[in-house]
C-alpha cells in the first residue's frame, strides 16, 4: 500500500464557491475530528491585537491623531446650557456655573446625541438578540452564506472575537452596554471639562453604534434568513401607488423587523397572503421586505404624516425609532387602530400582551381602548390582521380626504400672515401654494408634494393662525400624483461578499475604482429626495461603487429615467464599479464600515482581532470611501457619522447637518498636519490633504458633488488612479463653478498625476503657484509618529 499522504489546500475559491482549510487525504481521509482539532489550533494561535474590547481611553491616542488633523469646528445651535439647576447659563464668551465653556458644552451635546443614537440601534439589537435566542436557541449558527467568511468584521476588530452562534452576540452586547454606561455618565454636570475629550468619547459612542448595528443585522440575517450578500436580491414594490386601498391595509412604522415578520408569518400560516396589504415606512419597511418580498415599501420618513392622514391604513403597527410621537392622535382622527409593540414606544396604551387575541381585537374595533401595547410579535401578527379585516369595510369613507373644492374653500381662509414659510425648516413657499389653491390653482401644492419637497414635518400647520389642516390639504392635492408613485427598490442584500472584496480591493486602494460612496441617513432634504438620486446617478456613471441604506435607499428608488426605470433597474446590485448596492436598513450601515475593514484584511492582510488603530489607519490613508448623509435628521444619524469618522471615513452632510453643532474640518494650508510616516522606510514626510475633511456640511447639491469626489482621494493612489479621481473632481467643480478648483495643485504629486484632458490647464496652475514634485509615501500612516 502506498504511504499515507495528506495535503492541505489553504484557500480554494471561486465566484460561486469559497472555502478554507480543506484537507485532501490520499490513501486515508482525515476525520472530521482531526479537521476540527486543527481548526481549533489555528484559531487559538492567532495573535490578538493591542486593544481587544477597548475602554473609553484605550483608543484616545488615535482620536487625538484624528483631531490634530481634523480640528472640531463648532457651530452652536444654542449659546445656553440648560442641563442642570445651576443654569440657564449663557456661555457667550464666558463659563457656566459649573466651569464649562462653550466649546466643551457643544462637544458634550454631540456626545449626548451620539449616546442617544447609539442606544437606539443597540437597544434595537438587544431586542432582536434576546427574542431570536428565545425563539431559535442560543446555539442557532451564524451563517452569512458560503461567500462570506469574515462574518462580523466590526466585532472581530473591536472585540477580538468571531461570533459563531446567536448566543455569542450576548457577549458583544454586554461589552457595548458597559461602555455606554460610562459614556453617558460623562455627560453629567461636573464630569468631563475639555472639548477634545468629549470628542474622543463621542467617537467611542459612534464606534459602539457601529458595533450595535452589526450585532442587530447579523442576528436577523442569521435567524430570519434575510438575504446574505445577495447581489441579485429581488426587486420590491415601492411607493404609495403600489398599495391597494381596496384591501385591508396594515402599516408598519419604525425599525424593528419582528412585529412585521409576525404579521407576514400569520398571513402565510392562515393562507391570507393575497387578502391584505402589508406595507411599511422607514427602515421597518426595508427589513420586512427583506424577510418577505410580498411586503411593500411606502417610502421614507417624509411620507409618514401624509400617508397616515390619507387614512389608507386600517391598522398602524409602531415599533421603535423615527415614529411621530403624535401617531396615536393622528390615527384616531381616521379611526385607524394602533398597536404599539416595544417598550420604547408605549403611547400610554394598556399592556395586553397576555390578553386573548380575539378579546384584544374586540376592544380595538369597538373603541373600548385607544390602542393596545402588545410585546409578543406573533400575537401582534394575529391581532393586526384580524383587526384590519374587520375595520376595512367600516372605514371606506375614511380612506377619503377632503375633496378639492373643500381644499379650495379652506385655502380661502388664509390671511397671508407668512408664518408657515417663516417656520418651515427649508423656507418652502407654503403660503403661495395656499393662496393659489384659493383661486383653484393647485400646481404649487403639487410642486411641494413631488419628490417630498415638503417633507411634512407639520410645523406650518402648528403655527397657522387659522388652524388650516395644511398637511391634509397637501395630501389631498397629491392624491392623484400618489397613484403614479410606483417604483422598485432592490431588497437589502446585507454585507459585501468576501469574493467581491477580493475583486475590488486592489482597484479601490490603487484608485482605478475612484471610490466607494454610501448614501445613508434620513430624508431631511433641503430640496426633496430627487437630489439624492441625482447624486447617486452621477457617481454611478463615473464608475464609483454606490452603497445605500435606509431612507436614502428609498429616496434613490423614487427616481425614474425617461424610460420609467429606477436606478435599481438600471444598475446591478454587485459590490463593484457601477454597482448600486442596497445593503438594507439603518442597522445595515454596519456593512459599509465592514466592507472597508474587509479590504484591509483581505487585500492588505491586516489582522483584525483587537487591532482597531491599524485598521482605521489603513482605511484613512488607503481606502477611498466617503459617506453622504444628505438628509441627516436624527441622533442616530449623528452616531452613525461619528462612528464612521473614527474609522477614518469622511462624511458629507446636507445643510441641516450643521445643526449637530460640530464638524471635523481639515486645514489644507497647515502643511504640518498632513505629514505621514512611510512604514516601509520609517521616514516622516510631507503629505497631502487626502481626505481633506472628516465631517463636512455642504449647502447645495452643486457644492456637495465635487467635495464628495475630492474626499475619495487617498495618498496611495497610483498615478493612473489619481488621474481618474482628479478628472472627476475637476470635471464636477468646473461644471458647477465654471473654473478649475483652486486647490488642484495640492493633489498633484508628480506630473504623471495630471489628467490628460486637463493637462495644459493644470500645468499653467502649477507654474503659477510654484509647484514642485514631491516624494510619495509607499505605506502612509499616522502611526508611529510623535513618539507613540
Amino acid at each position: 500500500m502506498a504511504p499515507k499522504q495528506k495535503s492541505k489546500l489553504k484557500d480554494f475559491k471561486d465566484d460561486f464557491w469559497k472555502t478554507k482549510d480543506v484537507k485532501i487525504s490520499l490513501g486515508e481521509i482525515a476525520s472530521i475530528d482531526e479537521i476540527a482539532e486543527e481548526k481549533r489550533e489555528v484559531e487559538s494561535s492567532r495573535v490578538e491585537g493591542p486593544t481587544p474590547k477597548p475602554n473609553i481611553t484605550d483608543l484616545r491616542s488615535w482620536d487625538m491623531k484624528l483631531m490634530g488633523r481634523y480640528e472640531p469646528f463648532y457651530a452652536p445651535f444654542c449659546d445656553m446650557c440648560c442641563l442642570c439647576t445651576f443654569g440657564k447659563c449663557d456661555l457667550t464668551n464666558k463659563k457656566g456655573a459649573c466651569g464649562i465653556d462653550a466649546a466643551a458644552q457643544q462637544a458634550r451635546m454631540v456626545l449626548l446625541a451620539s449616546c442617544i443614537g447609539s442606544a437606539c440601534h443597540s437597544g434595537h439589537s438587544r431586542h432582536l438578540v434576546d427574542h431570536l435566542i428565545e425563539e431559535f436557541g442560543a446555539d442557532q449558527p451564524i451563517d452569512m452564506g458560503m461567500n462570506i467568511d469574515i462574518q462580523a468584521p466590526i466585532m472581530m476588530t473591536v472585540l477580538g472575537k468571531t461570533p459563531k452562534k446567536l448566543g455569542d452576540l450576548k457577549e458583544a452586547m454586554d461589552y457595548l452596554e458597559e461602555q455606554m454606561i460610562h459614556l453617558l455618565s460623562s455627560c453629567h454636570t461636573g464630569q468631563e471639562g475639555k472639548s477634545i475629550d468629549f470628542e474622543s468619547k463621542a467617537l467611542h459612542a459612534g464606534l459602539m453604534d457601529n458595533l450595535g448595528m452589526e450585532i442587530g443585522d447579523i442576528a436577523q440575517i442569521a435567524a430570519l434568513n434575510l438575504p446574505k450578500g445577495d447581489e441579485d436580491a429581488p426587486l420590491i414594490e415601492l411607493g404609495v401607488g403600489t398599495i391597494d386601498a381596496e384591501k385591508p391595509v396594515v402599516l408598519c412604522i419604525g425599525h424593528n423587523v419582528l412585529p412585521g415578520a409576525g404579521i407576514m408569518d400569520y398571513m402565510d400560516e392562515t393562507g391570507q397572503e393575497e387578502d391584505l396589504e402589508v406595507c411599511g415606512i422607514c427602515c421597518a419597511a426595508i427589513d420586512i421586505s427583506r424577510y418577505n418580498p410580498q411586503a411593500k415599501v411606502v417610502g421614507p420618513i417624509s411620507k409618514q404624516l401624509k400617508f397616515v392622514r390619507s387614512g389608507v391604513a386600517d391598522v398602524i403597527v409602531v415599533d421603535e425609532q423615527c415614529v411621530r410621537t403624535d401617531v396615536l392622535e393622528e390615527a384616531q382622527a381616521k379611526n385607524t387602530a394602533v398597536i404599539a409593540t416595544t417598550d420604547k414606544i408605549c403611547l400610554g396604551l394598556p399592556d395586553l400582551t397576555n390578553e386573548d387575541s380575539d378579546r384584544i381585537v374586540s376592544k380595538l374595533v369597538n373603541k373600548e381602548i385607544e390602542g393596545a401595547l402588545i410585546l409578543d410579535p406573533a400575537k401582534v401578527g394575529e391581532v393586526a390582521v384580524k383587526t384590519a379585516k374587520i375595520l376595512s369595510p367600516e372605514r371606506k369613507t375614511l380612506k377619503m380626504l377632503p375633496d378639492l373644492d373643500e381644499v379650495q374653500k379652506l385655502a380661502s381662509e388664509c390671511t397671508e400672515c407668512g408664518w408657515c414659510v417663516r417656520v418651515c425648516p427649508n423656507g418652502q413657499p407654503m403660503m403661495d401654494a395656499v393662496v393659489k389653491a384659493s383661486e383653484g390653482d393647485f400646481s404649487k401644492f403639487e410642486e411641494l408634494y413631488t419628490n417630498d419637497i415638503c417633507y411634512t414635518c407639520g410645523r406650518c400647520e402648528q403655527e397657522c393662525e387659522r388652524d388650516l389642516p395644511l398637511m391634509s390639504m397637501l395630501a389631498k392635492v397629491g392624491e392623484k400624483l400618489s397613484k403614479e408613485e410606483k417604483f422598485n427598490i432592490r431588497a437589502g442584500r446585507g454585507p459585501a461578499q468576501d469574493v467581491e472584496i477580493r475583486r475590488v480591493g486592489a482597484p479601490i486602494v490603487l484608485g482605478d475604482i475612484p471610490g466607494v460612496i454610501a448614501f445613508v441617513g434620513c430624508s431631511n432634504y433641503p430640496n426633496g429626495g430627487k437630489e439624492v438620486a441625482e447624486m447617486a446617478k452621477e457617481f454611478l456613471e463615473r464608475n464609483y461603487i454606490v452603497l445605500t441604506t435606509g431612507c436614502g435607499a428609498m429616496s434613490i428608488g423614487e427616481y425614474r429615467d425617461e424610460e420609467g426605470k429606477t436606478l435599481y433597474e438600471q444598475y446591478s446590485g454587485e459590490f463593484d464599479a457601477r454597482g448600486l448596492v442596497n445593503m438594507g436598513s439603518c442597522v445595515s450601515n454596519s456593512h459599509v464600515v465592514g466592507a472597508t475593514i474587509k479590504i484591509a484584511n483581505i487585500f492588505a492582510k491586516k489582522p483584525l482581532e483587537g487591532n482597531f488603530e491599524e485598521i482605521a489607519d489603513y482605511i484613512l490613508n488607503r481606502v477611498g470611501a466617503c459617506g453622504v448623509a444628505w438628509g441627516a435628521y436624527s441622533q442616530k444619524a449623528a452616531a452613525i457619522a461619528t462612528g464612521v469618522n473614527r474609522w477614518g471615513i469622511p462624511v458629507v452632510l446636507g445643510p441641516h447637518g450643521s445643526k449637530y453643532r460640530r464638524l471635523y474640518l481639515g486645514r489644507a494650508d497647515q502643511a504640518d498636519s498632513w505629514k505621514v510616516k512611510d512604514l516601509r522606510t520609517g521616514e516622516v514626510m510631507e503629505g497631502e490633504p487626502a481626505p481633506e475633511h472628516l465631517l463636512y456640511a455642504a449647502e447645495t447639491k452643486e457644492e456637495a458633488l465635487p467635495v464628495i469626489a475630492k474626499l475619495c482621494i487617498r495618498p496611495t493612489d497610483t498615478a493612473k488612479g489619481r488621474q481618474i479621481k482628479l478628472n472627476n473632481y475637476m470635471d464636477l467643480y468646473k461644471r458647477y463653478f465654471g473654473e478649475l478648483p483652486p486647490d488642484i495643485h495640492l493633489f498633484v504629486r508628480t506630473e504623471k498625476d495630471i489628467p490628460i484632458t486637463y493637462k495644459k490647464d493644470v500645468q499653467n496652475i502649477l507654474k503659477e503657484v510654484g509647484w514642485e514634485p514631491r516624494k510619495v509615501a509607499q505605506e502612509p500612516s499616522l502611526m508611529g509618529m510623535d513618539g507613540d
